[in-house]
């Protein structure tokens, strides 16, 4: 049996949720481990709890690992199990994530999956069946419909910016200066050039930045769902016809779900300051997804 661990805010949710469903499309038996979100985590010596948001979505169907499964394959406590893991790494039962794209896990049949899961490579070929899946509940804020049904009519491009959280020390190390602005000038380029019409619809976390940046006819700034109804902002982002991603996991769903055939989908060419970028293997792994450097230029 594989178990994958969900575990992180709501993109990377879906994205070892699509994994799990992958597993299950090659006729591997595959559980959830949704511990993580009932025991209690603590980051930095602060207390954080996440929700499962998972279950948010309409009838998302998924079967859960029992801990008697879960303490078979990470042989938790037990001291035969950690000395034959040191002795025999190829016996471990665990595995993390430590590159973009693990094309060996599909030959596990039994392990413990931890990671994140983000390439598109995993589950580009049932993205189709994860849209029909992943079914948002109709949205009791009539805006949403609306933006949607306007977003229909016209050639719509979705930009998202994310800050918030991103502008800590920290993170600002691992995430910052991808996304620049320049980023963002150039991805806007790129689409007014393919489609000189285009208008642009901002999401951010940070709405009072994206206001005073992005002025003009050309730019609508959504400012609707907040908190439980934020992943509605996640939908709102698929109805439009094409994506500008940020290196956001809930960016890169909002483009996923997105299944206008002839959409144009921007991403960063990294995700993180510490991936070294390879552009043949990028183009590989996110096929069909245009990259921009931090300077704007497409590479």
């Amino acid at each position: 049996m594989i178990i994958i661990q969900v575990a992180g805010g709501l993109g990377n949710q879906m994205q070892q949720y699509a994994l799990y469903r992958k597993f299950l499309n090659l006729g591997i038996e595959a559980k959830l481990d949704i511990s993580w979100f009932t025991e209690e985590k603590r980051q930095s010596g602060v207390l954080a709890k996440r929700e499962l948001e998972l279950n948010y979505f309409e009838g998302l169907a998924y079967e859960v690992c029992t801990e008697e499964e879960k303490q078979i394959l990470i042989g938790r406590g037990r001291f035969f199990e950690k000395v034959k893991g040191k002795l025999f790494p190829q016996t471990k039962k665990v595995f993390y994530e430590t590159d973009m794209y693990h094309q060996e896990i599909f030959s596990f049949r039994d392990k413990y999956l931890c990671g994140y899961w983000a390439c598109e490579k995993y589950y580009a070929d049932i993205v189709s069946l994860l849209r029909e899946e992943i079914r948002f509940p109709t949205s009791g804020d009539f805006r949403n419909l609306e933006m949607a049904d306007r977003m229909a009519k016209e050639e719509s491009v979705s930009i998202h910016i994310r800050r918030g959280d991103y502008l800590d020390a920290e993170n600002e190390a691992m995430f910052g200066n991808i996304c620049t602005e320049a980023y963002y000038e150039g991805a806007i380029k790129e689409m007014k050039r393919l489609y000189p019409k285009a208008h642009f619809y901002l999401f951010s976390d940070d709405i009072e930045y994206v206001k005073r940046a992005y002025r003009g006819e050309e730019y609508t700034v959504l400012d609707i769902n907040k908190g439980k109804d934020s992943f509605y902002d996640i939908w709102l982002m698929s109805r439009c016809k094409h994506n500008i991603c940020a290196n956001s996991t809930f960016s890169l769903w909002g483009a996923r779900l997105n299944d206008n055939s002839e959409k144009v989908v921007i991403r960063p060419s990294i995700h993180k300051n510490s991936q070294k970028f390879d552009p043949q293997l990028m183009h590989e792994l996110w096929k069909g997804w245009m990259l921009l450097d931090n300077e704007g230029r497409v590479v």
